[in-house]
């Protein structure tokens, strides 16, 4: 039996409000479910609330909220247990549009509830069940001593009917989507399952979707012994209420993190290296948890990205410009009231609360990491290939990071050794200062590549450091911005005279006449657009002649080639270039500038400059097979 039908328009400020819902506040219509589900976790947790302070009276009994499909009906329901509405209540809350019942709720019991509890904030996230329904009904009893139940129907207009109903006797609110032609893909139950398990997975109330198999012991046993099972059917629960970044750090353990972490990303089977708990209520409201994944020497996107959420309502898993670029390369939770649940990327972007809350959690990541490095450095060093990338970009890319990650950034040399910034500065300070009293930090990128080079350096006394990191480039260049009178040289970028350029020169065995001389029998064997032949006054022991690339021009490409951007285009587009250095000092030398043989000494000459070649990986192809068979030719 129903009471006479009530018709009346929704309260809104434009003809109709509905399309503005579709184009503008929403950009994806399957926010929808996201939407219904956290408005029946609010009215949920709103009764929880209002008993716990005698507001409310009566058993709470099971507060599960359900999600039902019937296709035949084409229907979507969303049940909750929750407060229920009066009919003046859904005059109010619903045909009001944008009066939050949230934001009242919060104002009217400041004092005595967490406001955290309440998730909507905006009061809007009802109609975005008209992105997918064509008509939509809600039927609803109040948890008040003596209410009606109610039902109210609207089909997308700004007109609505609601009445008293004696059908509903369960307090709380079902929302019934009668899903349009358009939109029947809702319908079907592992698309509703997915979206359930993407957006509600953490939602504090336990949400049940239909029903699935289980196994239990039947208290028979077989003829060896063993206990008989029989299945059953049980509730589906979609989600986990109580995820362990809303539980306090010192009720978990190292194993209820990485089960987290497994929950989070069920496809990634390597175990995180370490995790960061986040949990902060002034001056806003934050928590969280931030895996660091193995991420080794690559550079790349990555593929399971931190998820963002908001009262425990997932928002995003897109979170460049939300939080520093370097963040993302880690994994895990962020969660906060503050975050704005109903906006776009764009607000969240420029949102003042996202922009303190990011600022925090870089804090946060450096702090744990010089934690790390204090309590145990031994064990920081073996973790370091796995997180360098990453301290690396933060260094290059965030100004206050720098300020507390170079106190922990490790430099290692070619034997493996690990220092910080200062440690290497007096490591190396005595030996590789330069006649105009700068530092110079020679690098390599590969060990195997650049031996020759290495050895001669070593042979100098000099140290070593190994920058193979794809970021190395770009970091080098800021480091020598900000470390006091410090260069970077790469150990194959001149002669190891060159490198750090001391007082001390060799004496030139050839004069200036046989260098004229022997230059243009040298630049008749190298390709001359790509090789420049100078002369320098080495020592006998070092190679006859040796391939250096300048320093500028390589790293200039370098960072190009991992997105430098604006005029390193242009350095990006220029060939390669090299400088063939060619040693007077060596006995070789000499030998070619006395061969009288026009041929022998281009022989000679080639030879040389092929092992030189060859030592940077440079002979390839056709040019090697000749090397090899003349090599032959020579020895017998």
């Amino acid at each position: 039996m129903s009471t006479k039908t009530t018709t009346g328009k929704i309260n809104v400020q434009t003809e109709n409000i509905f399309p503005i819902i579709k184009k503008f506040l929403y950009s994806d219509n399957e926010i929808f479910l996201r939407e219904l589900v956290s408005n029946a976790t609010d009215a949920t947790q709103k009764l929880k609330a209002l008993t716990s302070m005698g507001e409310a009276k009566g058993e709470l009994g099971d507060l599960k909220i359900e999600v039902v499909i019937d296709k035949d009906a084409k229907t979507i329901t969303i049940k909750d247990k929750g407060l229920g509405m009066t009919k003046d209540e859904i005059e109010k809350y619903i045909t009001q549009i944008a009066f939050s019942g949230a934001e009242e709720f919060v104002q009217k019991y400041q004092d005595k509830v967490d406001k955290n509890v309440v998730i909507g904030h905006f009061g809007l996230g009802f109609y975005s069940a008209f992105m997918v329904a064509q008509k939509v009904e809600i039927f609803s009893l109040s948890y008040k001593e003596g209410s009606k139940a109610v039902r109210w129907e609207c089909d997308g207009s700004p007109e609505y009917q609601i009445e008293e109903i004696d059908s509903k006797t369960e307090r709380g609110t079902n929302i019934v989507l009668h899903v349009a032609e358009d939109s029947l893909e809702f319908l079907e139950t592992q698309k509703i399952e997915g979206l359930l398990k993407k957006y509600c997975k953490f939602l504090p109330v336990e949400i049940v979707f239909g029903t699935k198999k289980e196994w239990i012991p039947n208290g028979e046993k077989d003829e060896k012994g063993i206990e008989k099972e029989t299945e059953i059917d049980v509730e589906n629960i979609i989600n986990n209420p109580n995820p362990a970044w809303i539980r306090k750090p010192i009720d978990l353990k190292d194993e209820d993190y990485k089960a987290f972490y497994r929950e989070l990303y069920p496809m990634q089977f390597e175990e995180p290296l370490f995790h960061i708990h986040l949990n902060v209520d002034y001056p806003f409201n934050l928590t969280g948890i931030l895996y660091f994944p193995k991420l080794s020497n690559k550079f790349e996107a990555p593929k399971d990205r931190i998820q963002l959420y908001s009262n425990q309502v997932f928002v995003t898993d897109n979170v460049e410009n939300i939080v520093p670029d370097f963040l993302t390369m880690l994994r895990g939770v962020i969660d906060s009231p503050d975050i704005p649940l109903n906006v776009s990327r764009s607000y969240l972007q420029a949102d003042s609360n996202v922009k303190k809350i990011s600022a925090h959690i870089t804090k946060k990541v450096a702090d744990k990491l010089d934690e790390l490095f204090k309590k145990d450095r031994p064990d920081f060093e073996t973790k370091w290939d796995d997180i360098k990338i990453f301290v690396q970009y933060g260094l290059i890319s965030d100004e206050k990071f720098y300020e507390k990650a170079s106190k922990f950034t490790l430099l290692k040399n070619t034997e493996g050794k690990a220092f910080t910034f200062d440690e290497y500065d007096a490591h190396v300070k005595a030996n590789q200062t330069d006649k105009d009293n700068k530092l110079v930090f020679l690098y390599a990128t590969n060990v195997d590549e650049q031996h020759t080079y290495i050895d001669a350096a070593k042979s100098r006394g000099y140290d070593v450091l190994l920058m193979d990191s794809p970021l190395d480039a770009h970091l080098i260049n800021s480091l020598e911005s900000k470390l006091t009178n410090t260069q970077f040289v790469r150990v194959d970028s001149d002669t190891v005279e060159k490198l750090i350029k001391k007082d001390d020169g060799q004496v030139s065995k050839l004069t200036e006449d046989e260098q004229t001389k022997l230059k243009p029998v040298i630049e008749g064997v190298v390709a001359k657009e790509k090789y420049s032949v100078q002369f320098e006054s080495l020592s006998e022991t070092d190679s006859p002649m040796l391939i250096t690339r300048p320093e500028f021009m390589r790293r200039m490409k370098d960072m190009q080639a991992m997105g430098g951007g604006g005029g390193m285009n242009f350095y990006g587009s220029m060939p390669d270039m090299y400088n063939l250095v060619v040693n007077s000092n060596h006995p070789l030398i000499s030998k070619i500038l006395a061969e009288t043989d026009a041929t022998k000494q281009s022989q000679l000459a080639k030879q040389a400059a092929d092992l030189a070649l060859l030592a940077q990986g440079l002979l390839k192809g056709e040019e090697l097979t000749k090397f090899v068979k003349r090599s032959v030719e020579m020895i017998n």
